[in-house]
Parts: C-alpha cells; sequence; structure tokens
C-alpha cells in the first residue's frame, strides 16, 4: 500500500476529535500539494450541505457537490475536486479540494481518503458535538434531539441490500421512529408510528426502541420482541400510552421477511411497476394492554423488490385547503422511484410532500425504503 496513503490515515486516526479536518488539510497540503480543504456535511432535512468551518451552504440543485452526494462520485467543477464522503451506506457528506490533482492515483488516493474520513466522522460522534452542529440549519427541538439521537444512521447498504430512513419536520419531529441492524445473515427494520406531543412522545419512542433492541440483542423471536416491548411501555404507562409499531426481520440468503404487525405503519411493495399493500394481520399497538400475544406473518420478496415504510403523516399530509396527499399520489411516487437510490427516495418522496402542504409538515412522518438484492452474504 502507498506509503503516504497510509501516512495520512494514521494521522486521521490519532487527531483529536474536534480536528480530523484540520489534520486532513495538513497532510494534502503536504503530501499532495493541495490547499484548499472543505467539508460540507448534509444537514438533518437533507436540504443543504453546510459547511464545518465558515461560509455558506449548498442548497442549489445541481452545484457541483450535490451532484456528488447524489450520485456517489466524484466531481470535478469549478477547479475543485468533490468527493462523497460516506461511510457503509451512510451519506454524511462531501469533501471539497483544490487544487484538483492531474494524477489519476492521487486522485483514487483522495476518494480513498474521503471515505476513511467519513469512518473517523462516526467514530468520534459521541466524543465531540462539532460534527452534529454543523450540519445544523437551525436549532432541533428538544424531542427532535432525543429522536435523531436515537437513529441507527440515515442510510445502509452492503451486497443483499439497501435501505434508508428520514424523519420529519426533521428539526421538530415528536414521536416517529425507525431502527435497523443486520448481522450479515438477517436485517432486522422496525418503524414506529408515535403518539402525543413534544418530549412526551419523544420519551414513548424512546423506552419502546431500546426495549426493541434489548430484545433483539437477547435473541428473542420476533414476537417476542413485541411482546417484550409491549410489557414495557405497558409497565410504564399502564395502557394510558400506547405506539404503533411494524417489526421485520428480513432472511438475506432467502428473501423471507417475518413481520409483526403491532397496529403498524404502511408496508407497501414496488415488484416491476406494480406497487401493492402487504397484508398483514392488524394487532394491537404495544403498551394499550396487559400481556398481549403478537403472532409472526411471512412473506417472500423477489430479487430487486422494494419496501417502502410509511407513517400516517405521509399520505394524510394536508395543505391549507385541506386536500391530502393521499394514497394515489403516493402510490405514483413510488411507482416511479425504481430507479433511485433508497435515500434519493426517501429525499424526494418528503421534498414532495412539502412542496403539497407548502411548508414544513404539520405532523411527523417517518419513511423507510428497503431494497432487496439477492441471496448475498458479503
Amino acid at each position: 500500500m502507498n506509503e503516504r496513503l497510509v501516512d495520512v490515515e494514521r494521522a486521521l486516526s490519532s487527531a483529536e476529535a474536534d480536528q480530523l479536518v484540520d489534520r486532513l488539510r495538513d497532510e494534502l497540503a503536504k503530501r499532495y500539494g493541495i490547499a484548499d480543504v472543505e467539508l460540507f456535511l448534509v444537514d438533518y432535512r437533507l436540504a443543504a450541505l453546510l459547511p464545518l468551518g465558515e461560509g455558506e451552504g449548498v442548497t442549489r440543485p445541481g452545484h457541483p457537490a450535490w451532484r456528488s452526494f447524489d450520485h456517489q462520485s466524484e466531481v470535478e467543477a469549478d477547479g475543485a475536486l468533490f468527493l462523497p464522503v460516506t461511510m457503509r451506506g451512510d451519506r454524511l457528506g462531501v469533501l471539497r479540494l483544490a487544487p484538483v490533482p492531474d494524477d489519476d492515483t492521487d486522485r483514487a488516493e483522495l476518494a480513498r481518503l474521503s471515505t476513511y474520513l467519513a469512518h473517523e466522522v462516526e467514530a468520534v460522534r459521541y466524543s465531540t458535538d462539532r460534527y452534529l452542529m454543523a450540519a445544523r440549519a437551525r436549532r432541533l427541538t428538544l424531542a427532535a434531539e432525543m429522536q435523531w439521537e436515537l437513529l441507527p444512521g440515515r442510510s445502509r447498504s452492503r451486497s443483499s441490500f439497501a435501505l434508508a430512513g428520514q424523519l420529519e419536520p426533521a428539526y421538530a419531529v415528536r414521536g416517529d421512529s425507525f431502527d435497523w441492524a443486520d448481522d450479515g445473515h438477517r436485517l432486522w427494520l422496525s418503524a414506529v408510528n408515535g403518539s402525543g406531543e413534544g418530549v412526551t412522545a419523544a420519551t414513548l419512542t424512546s423506552l419502546a426502541t431500546f426495549a426493541l433492541r434489548n430484545a433483539r440483542r437477547g435473541e428473542l423471536a420476533l414476537a417476542d420482541q413485541a411482546a417484550l416491548a409491549d410489557q414495557a411501555v405497558y409497565a410504564h404507562y399502564r395502557g394510558e400510552q400506547s405506539l404503533a409499531a411494524l417489526l421485520l426481520e428480513l432472511d438475506l440468503a432467502s428473501g423471507v421477511v417475518t413481520a409483526v404487525d403491532a397496529g403498524s405503519p404502511r408496508l407497501l411493495l414496488l415488484r416491476g411497476d406494480e406497487v401493492s399493500d402487504v397484508e398483514l394481520e392488524a394487532q394491537l399497538p404495544l403498551g394499550m394492554f396487559d400481556g398481549t400475544i403478537y403472532r409472526p406473518q411471512t412473506f417472500e420478496l423477489e430479487v430487486g423488490d422494494r419496501l417502502f415504510v410509511v407513517s400516517d403523516g405521509v399520505y394524510e399530509a394536508a395543505n391549507q385547503g385541506g386536500t391530502m396527499y393521499g394514497e394515489t399520489a403516493l402510490t405514483r411516487f413510488i411507482r416511479r422511484s425504481g430507479r433511485q437510490a433508497p435515500l434519493d427516495a426517501v429525499r424526494a418522496l418528503l421534498g414532495e410532500l412539502r412542496a403539497h402542504v407548502a411548508s414544513d409538515l404539520a405532523d411527523d412522518a417517518v419513511v423507510v425504503c428497503l431494497d432487496w438484492s439477492g441471496p448475498k452474504t458479503q
């Protein structure tokens, strides 16, 4: 391996948590002759690329930084090189470098370093607030702060699947949330359609999410995960608060999905050009009654299938005239989303919703998009 590349990676791994980009700037100037280094982080709403330091954010569609982010590829423009900063499918932002090196080997090494930077930024996210604060176009509400800290990321990919999720209104979300994890053989996905307002809603969702994680990490079957979370919520609220949830477990080798519908968000399937509802047995929301027993169901995905999980804040989003976005528009969008990557599809759907209501959403909305690409485990 190129010693110069190893030296930069070693310098990044030993840098102070808040000084990653400063250290990268020094190393690239010394070893690659690059004097201008700037990191742009995507904001919580997926609507702006915000600089880590001083300067203006990038909101204009078609800007080279957005082209690099959207297409996940290098873009050369205006004497600068833009590289995606992405870790295992989770898009954090874009790195801008200038001047642009002529050597293809240098460019390949810089692309690798942008990925390495993503790993380092993610590794220090609990050590410093610098990167989280830089990604905010405005202040989060306390409830939104709690909800975003719950998330496993915004997107994830490996050879057998790709998925992405987003919460809206991003800076003031209350109770809707999602969670996921995988072990190379199975993917677990949950979506919660929360209830209540503000911190009360966020607290209820947090309790349910941690209960589900605890059960999953205890290697309980999916229905037992739902039952444990149900018991945890009921024990705390005694039936005065409950929340709807959808739990999925995808076998990555076979495409078989095990599901528990606890009064869940909607689940829609895109297969080819056809969109259909995945019909599941509706069961009681988590925490409504003591000792609820949940029953799992199964269905099978085909290679290339796409699943959308949406809460009622999506299709019930209404404009000032009271017209809801509706199921017809949702189906139409999903049908034409097939060529978009999951994060792009999620972002486009929520952008369409905001255009429909001509403002931020009044109600919480969660959207998760999952593609299964076949029986691969590596």
